[in-house]
């Protein structure tokens, strides 16, 4: 089924608000100190990816 124009489907990024993004952040922070000593290398550093990416997006102080 082809999508119709506005659809979530659409090849477009999801538009979040500041305290959606501020809640995703302490959400993968939490996570990412949750993780166990035998998660993979990989599983961490896409976290910390994303965490950076969150925070240069919200302009955040690295702590």
């Amino acid at each position: 089924m082809r999508s119709r124009e506005g659809q979530f489907s659409d090849a477009r990024p999801i538009q979040r608000s500041k305290a959606e993004k501020e809640r995703l952040l302490r959400e993968l922070r939490d996570t990412l100190a949750s993780l166990k000593p035998h998660a993979s290398a990989s599983m961490r550093t896409t976290l910390q990816g994303r965490i950076r990416e969150l925070e240069a997006d919200l302009g955040v102080a690295k702590k």
